[in-house]
């Protein structure tokens, strides 16, 4: 999906994200890729500049969803380690590693952008004739259980 990070879209692409995740039925991981995408549009909203044209995609490979946020600012975020209530905002990505198996961000080559990304662990379960997908055990919303492996 190709838009502008403002606002009013952030929640559309939000529920289109839900929707996609429940066709494919990985339910349980829709809240944890809908806080994550949000906190990535978010991002580029408030730090992009003028420019806020972004595209989302997600992808399902391997046992893994893949949420992906591009957009043309070519700075890279960083991640704030400020103590929680001495600094409005800043955890953004600190809620991305929260929630998801892993993330990462790299700058595009030509200069053009980057691209902010986060996984979730999803494997194959039992279904005829269409993808049924379930959580990997020991993963609550894509976050690991404390003790998980």
């Amino acid at each position: 999906m190709e838009f502008q990070a403002l606002p009013s879209y952030i929640g559309r692409v939000r529920r289109i994200v839900s929707a996609q995740l429940r066709y494919w039925r990985l339910d349980p991981l829709i809240d944890s890729a809908a806080l994550g995408v949000t906190e990535l549009l978010s991002n580029v909203h408030r730090h992009a500049g003028a420019d806020r044209h972004c595209t989302v995609e997600i992808a399902l490979a391997r046992g893994r969803l893949t949420v992906s946020v591009r957009d043309r600012d070519p700075r890279l975020p960083r991640v704030r380690s400020a103590p929680p209530g001495l600094e409005p905002g800043g955890r953004g990505l600190a809620l991305v590693a929260a929630v998801s198996e892993s993330w990462g961000m790299r700058a595009q080559r030509d200069g053009s952008g980057k691209v902010v990304w986060f996984t979730l662990p999803a494997e194959r379960g039992p279904g005829r004739g269409g993808a049924r997908f379930r959580p990997v055990p020991g993963v609550v919303g894509g976050a690991p259980l404390p003790g998980a492996r």
